[in-house]
Formats: C-alpha cells, structure tokens, sequence
C-alpha cells in the first residue's frame, strides 16, 4: 500500500502552539514534563513507577483498577490479548498509553481510529524497546461528558446522520432506545454488499442490543480493536473515584487548580488558550444531571438546580458516594493519571493544548505529569484519486494548500511561460536606482515626480502579473476544475477527512482490511501527516 506524508507543520492545519511544541521550542519547555521520544520514556518509567507504586496504595490501585475492568468487559467476547492486559496491570512492571475520546455515534469522524491506532502502536514500540515491561493500550471513554450536541451525528458519502433525542445528564447512562430507526435510515445508504451488511450488523450489535451509550461504544471499540489488545475504561465508577476523593476534596475546599492554571495560561498569552478553569473545577452527577458546583456564601450550590450543601454535607457525600462527583476538563487529566500507571496521553492538537496548561497544577498535587504526543493524523484516498493526480502532475500533499493559493501555484507551474514578473519588477527597480542617484545631483522638487513614477510602474507590472494569471486560470480552466474537484473529494467542506468523515465510508470499500493496513503503516513517534493510498 504506497503512502506519503507532510509535516504537521508544513499541512498548515495545526495551530501555532502545536507547531511550536512540535519544534520544542524554548518558551513552552516548562509547560511539558518529557518530549515524545523512545529514549524519554526510560526515565518516564522509572519516575511513574517510583509515583504509582510508592506503598501499598499502588497495589491497591492496580486490584481495584483490574477487578473494575474484568467487571465491566463480563458481558464481552474478550479477545486472548486484551484479557492478558488486564490481567498484568496487577502487576506492578505495567504501564498503560492512554487515548481519550468522546461516545460519538457510531465512532463519528475518522480520527476516532487514529487516536487508538496511535495508542496501540505505541505499546509495541515500546515493548521491542523496553521488554521488561508490560505496556497496556487504554481507550479512555469519556462517558461523563454531557454535550450530546457534539457527538449524536456522523457524516457518511456528505450526508449527516443524526440521532434526535433529549439528553441531560452524562452521556453514559444515556438510553441507546430509538437508534433502531435510525438504524433504518442509515441502512438504506449502505447498499447491500458483503461489507454493508457486516456494517449494519455491527450498528445493531453495539446500540440495539446495549441499553446505554456506554456500553454501546464500549462494544463497538471492543470488535474494531480488541484483536490488538485495546483495553476500554469507563471511569464513571464508584472504586475509581474512591482512589481520586483527596484531590476532590482538595479542589473543593483549597480550589488550587483555578489559580495555578490561571497563572500557566500568562504563560501562553501569545497562543489561543484552549480551556479556562473555574473556581470549583467539578461537577454534580446523576442519571439526568450534571451540573457545576458552585461555592457562594459559605454554601456549595449545584448550578441551574436547589441543590445545595454545607462544606460538612459535602465532604460527607464525597466519602459515601464520590461517584456523584465529576471532574471537569481540568480535572479529568488529573483523575486519568491517579487512578492509572500512565506514561504517556496521546490526543489532538485541541486536547494536547489543554493539557500543557495543567503541569504546574500536577506539580502541585505530586502527581507524576505524562508525556504528551500528538495522534497521527492520515489522509485516505483511493488508487483512483491517486492515479489522477498523477495524470495531473502534482502529489496528493498539494492539496493541503487552501484551494486558492492551490489554484494559483498550479496555474504558474502548468504555464508555458513565468507569470511571476519578479524580475521584471527587480529590472525597473534596479533602473530607477539609477534615477534616485541623478536626483541627487541636481534639485530636490525632481526627487517626488521620480518615485511617483516608479510606485506607478511597479503597480502597472503588478496589475499585468495579476491579469496574466487570470488569463492563463481560463486557458487552464479544465486541468485547475479537476484539481479542485479532487481536493473537494479528499478535504470535504475545505476541511480535514480525518474531521468529516466516518469510517464506515472507507470500510464499506476496504471491509476488514482497512484497520490491519492502518495499523501496519501509521508510526505514532514520527509527528507525519500520513497520506495512504488504500486499493
């Protein structure tokens, strides 16, 4: 399968802090513990292991973590390897690389797969580099996030899919009831091939015969991934959250995360800040509810409820049910690395910019800070699409270029003669250089008529240059039309693929072989754009 890449900093997708980071600048070096390379998880390893199992906690830890995952997969095929990973996280020699992503329907867009494929990929690299340890793949589900907006819909061949239904509380505990007739519509557009029915049937087996969206997704990442060892967690679990109440407790009374994350964000004051902390950075939750805590007059109130607590009532909840507390984005980074021997958290530029704001806040609460590491990011196309580009005479990395700087270079690279009048232009100057030294010899009021003169012929040359390359855009009008379509079909709506599209479109063409192919060819150290040619 041929493939090609691009740097992330050269697709012009990733966003300035992400290509610093990416160049270990010097400015963002305090906001990260250890950069992404096979060699700095030696040292992660040992400072982790030092953090996780300095008493008898670690070991209790690792019981709890283990039985509340053999728990959750009973009702699970469970492949041979992923019950082997879950049985060495007893032991004290594991270490877990960690993704974390939304419950969205279906999968939702394509990097859905890439995330876990980063993960899975990374274990084997290091096991071959560090084998006498135990390396575990974790798909982080966040079943307590309450934005059913962001994950009830999936694009498939350009058309959105939605599941229309009301939702309040954490999406988990959400009811899969009413997909069936979502099931119905989406068929229809499925076809009726081998892998279409193979599609349908994994639609129904992961939301019509699960009765929560956790469960649902639980099973579906389960059949996509178990093959390779893939271990799922839900942490909406009352033993995890046992292990996390001191921070809870913490952050409620000491509210010490808004203050030192606020102070970290100065620090990336020439960058977008991705997320802001609040004062209490945790939420209330039940089945249909999950609503900020909010400290008012000596008070914590639940938000948009008569919900309220005195700190007493509160701490007194939080030893008996600590599940009814859930951590918000700045919070749940912290609940990932306590209640798991992390090494490293590999997510999207959004998410990675998220966690270097919380480094100091780790610090802090002696928790051991993980690496961090951009997921791969592919672009699929087929042979066909490869063939005409080469028929077109450019790479498929070219369309990364937004469509009309794209235009525009392919019009001067495919005309017979330069439109770039530089030299021109240089020509003129170089002249009027000439003219500027005769001025000076003689009266001033001669100095303004001649660069009067030259700002008029430079703009003249330019207007030329401009109507030059939209002459030559209509005589190439035909070969400019089949760049453009192409790039229409591979970055839909002047966006990403890997943001757009769902996995079933490729599937639907490539069936079981389209994750063992990304599997073997996707290199999570290597920080390419990956560009695969699937057949």
């Amino acid at each position: 399968m041929p493939t090609d890449c691009i740097s992330y900093q050269n697709s012009g997708y990733f966003s300035a802090l992400m290509n610093d980071y990416l160049e270990e600048k010097n400015n963002l070096q305090s906001l990260y513990h250890r950069f992404p390379n096979l060699e700095n998880f030696e040292a992660q390893i040992q400072e982790k292991q030092n953090n996780f199992n300095d008493n008898s906690n670690g070991n209790l830890k690792r019981q709890i973590l283990v039985f509340t995952l053999e728990k959750q997969y009973s009702n699970l095929e469970v492949s041979t390897l992923t019950k082997q990973n879950i049985e060495t996280l007893a032991n004290s020699n594991t270490f877990t690389i960690t993704t974390g992503h939304q419950l969205n329907l279906f999968s939702g867009p394509l990097y859905f797969l890439y995330k876990i494929i980063s993960t899975i990929n990374l274990t084997t690299e290091l096991k071959a580099k560090y084998p006498t340890y135990n390396f575990v793949p974790i798909y982080w589900m966040a079943t307590e996030d309450h934005d059913f907006e962001e994950i009830n819909y999936f694009n498939f061949k350009g058309k959105k899919f939605r599941w229309n239904k009301e939702s309040a509380g954490p999406v988990g505990r959400l009811s899969t009831e009413g997909l069936a007739d979502f099931l119905e519509v989406y068929a229809l557009e499925l076809g009726s091939s081998t892998n279409a029915n193979t599609l349908k049937k994994l639609f129904e087996d992961s939301y019509l015969n699960h009765d929560n969206l956790a469960d649902a997704t639980r099973f579906l990442a389960n059949a996509l991934f178990g093959a390779y060892g893939l271990v799922i967690l839900d942490a909406d679990n009352q033993d995890l959250k046992r292990n996390f109440i001191p921070f809870i407790k913490e952050e409620l009374l000491q509210q010490s995360s808004h203050k030192l994350v606020l102070e970290t964000t100065e620090k990336l004051k020439d960058y977008t800040v991705q997320v802001n902390p609040r004062e209490i950075n945790l939420f209330y939750i039940e089945d249909d509810i999950r609503e900020r805590i909010i400290f008012e007059n000596d008070t914590y109130k639940v938000n948009h409820t008569k919900i309220e607590f005195s700190e007493k009532e509160i701490l007194s909840l939080l030893e008996n049910h600590p599940e009814k507390f859930s951590p918000n984005v700045i919070m749940r980074p912290l609940y990932q690395e306590v209640i798991l021997p992390n090494l490293c958290y590999i997510g999207g530029g959004g998410e990675i910019a998220y966690w270097l704001e919380l480094k100091s806040f780790f610090e802090s609460v002696k928790v051991t800070f993980p690496i961090l590491l951009l997921r791969n990011s592919v672009l699929l196309a087929t042979e066909k699409q490869a063939k005409k580009a080469d028929k077109l005479d450019f790479n498929l990395a070219d369309l990364f270029s937004k469509q009309a700087d794209l235009v525009n270079s392919k019009t001067k690279q495919f005309s017979e003669f330069p439109i770039d009048l530089t030299n021109l232009k240089e020509q003129l100057q170089k002249q009027f250089r000439a003219l500027h030294e005769i001025v000076n010899q003689t009266d001033e009021s001669f100095a303004g008529a001649v660069k009067a003169q030259e700002v008029k012929q430079i703009k003249g040359l330019e207007n030329l240059e401009k109507r030059l390359l939209k002459a030559q855009k209509r005589k190439l009008s035909d070969v400019l039309q089949r760049i453009t379509e192409l790039q229409n079909e591979l970055f839909p709506n002047q966006s990403l693929q890997e943001r757009q599209a769902n996995f079933s479109e490729f599937y639907l063409e490539n069936g079981e072989r389209l994750i063992p192919k990304l599997i073997n060819q996707l290199k999570p150290l290597e920080c390419n754009f990956d560009i695969i040619i699937l057949p």
